[in-house]
């Protein structure tokens, strides 16, 4: 019976052993004698009370140290619903975009981090101040040079590189419209893709040719790759410089690591499923080891790469042409553009990859776009029947910036020490 008494003080054992069950039967059945016995125990033994099995005795009324208004416990807020976000299905902004080319296999839009945006037109290198919309004239080349095929700016903003159909490549300061130098002899045909790395502009051709150029020096050739079997229309260094992916009409993504020593131009990776060129392709803001790629209109799909296996983590198939392709900087979405039949703009919620947004008013395919540097804000050109370039809301509006603490400082913040 005692394994079953958690506290021994206050069980009435006497209560119940001489018959406590029949404490509310009528007093017809005791007589008076035996109720005075059972009276005389219960004061004997301090069992006045009724309670047969007790857990512990009840414990005192807590004091408070503290008023209960300023140290109350928080209690938990609902969860609120997140707030779903509105995207303009119009354009912001379109303005005129003249003789841009229709080429899949060039590269003419880029935007810089002070807020610029490059256009080329023909042979004519345009400045657009994204502030003011200010345009500006950089520079025109003769025929013997233009067309220009792919401008890159540097990511300090002032200096931007200008790839041409002669196979030369120009270092521009934008800021005061002087060319800087010329990089030679190393492609044999037009440069169509340009990307930056540090100090180091990788250049891709025509002649299925990558050269990585170190513009600091006078013999710029520092590393040439050799896998492609055609033009290159898209480079892509990673955002710690490490891994580079090509694509190229030859319908394959290369990825290349600078980390192989001493054979860093040997290739990590090739990827062989898509069944047309690889002109799209965007590294993941938040996995850094996975690379999205878009085939062109025979293939029309959208891949997923994680580089470090070269396993393919998923495939999507847009219906179209995939022209380009952009991550947002803040969620996990991805901007697609594209050409025949719906010259659209596709806003893609990743991983799920459901359609959250299709934006259209482009009249041919959406060969060029470029994002901000807030990120928030996408600009889009397109040739041909078109040639216009526009600018849309899709990313959301910018974070505003909070404003300075202005509360009282904490006691005895003005003391480097307390003795």
């Amino acid at each position: 019976m005692d394994r079953f008494i958690p506290n021994r003080s206050a069980t009435k054992f006497d209560y119940v052993l001489e018959g406590g069950w029949r404490h509310n039967a009528s007093s017809e059945f005791e007589s008076p004698t035996n109720q005075a016995y059972q009276q005389k125990l219960r004061k004997v033994f301090n069992l006045e009370n009724s309670r047969i099995f007790a857990y512990k005795n009840k414990p005192p009324t807590p004091v408070s140290l503290y008023p209960e208004d300023d140290y109350s416990v928080a209690q938990p807020s609902k969860p609120v619903k997140p707030r779903q976000r509105n995207i303009p299905q119009t354009a912001d902004k379109t303005l005129d975009a003249p003789q841009l080319l229709d080429d899949y296999y060039v590269n003419l839009l880029d935007w810089s981090s002070n807020n610029v945006l490059a256009l080329a037109l023909g042979n004519t290198v345009y400045l657009l101040n994204a502030n003011t919309f200010s345009v500006s004239e950089l520079f025109t080349v003769d025929e013997d040079t233009g067309p220009v095929t792919s401008v890159s700016w540097v990511p300090d903003g002032c200096h931007i590189a200008v790839g041409f159909h002669n196979s030369h490549v120009q270092l521009w300061d934008s800021t005061a419209n002087k060319l800087l130098r010329t990089l030679r002899g190393g492609h044999q045909a037009r440069v169509g893709s340009l990307a930056w790395n540090r100090h180091i502009l990788t250049s891709g051709s025509m002649d299925s040719s990558i050269i990585n150029n170190d513009v600091r020096v006078r013999d710029h050739i520092v590393e040439t790759y050799q896998g492609h079997r055609g033009q290159i229309c898209g480079l892509k260094w990673s955002h710690s410089g490490q891994k580079l992916a090509s694509g190229g009409n030859d319908n394959l993504v290369y990825i290349w690591d600078q980390s192989l020593t001493p054979a860093r131009t040997q290739w990590l990776h090739r990827f062989q499923d898509h069944r047309a060129a690889v002109r799209a392709l965007a590294w993941c803001p938040f996995q850094s080891n996975m690379l999205a790629s878009g085939g062109g209109g025979a293939d029309g799909c959208i891949k997923f790469w994680n580089t470090d296996t070269g396993a393919c983590l998923n495939s999507v198939n847009t219906g179209s042409q995939v022209c380009s392709l952009l991550w947002s900087k803040t969620d996990r979405e991805l901007l697609s553009s594209h050409g025949f039949p719906q010259n659209q703009l596709t806003l893609w919620k990743y991983p799920s990859m459901t359609k959250m947004a299709e934006l259209s008013g482009h009249q041919s395919r959406v060969l060029f776009t470029t994002q901000s540097p807030d990120g928030c804000t996408v600009a889009s050109a397109s040739g041909a029947d078109d040639e216009t370039l526009r600018f849309w809301k899709v990313f959301g509006e910018p974070e505003k910036t909070k404003p300075a603490d202005r509360r009282a400082p904490a006691p005895f913040s003005h003391f480097s020490r307390i003795r």
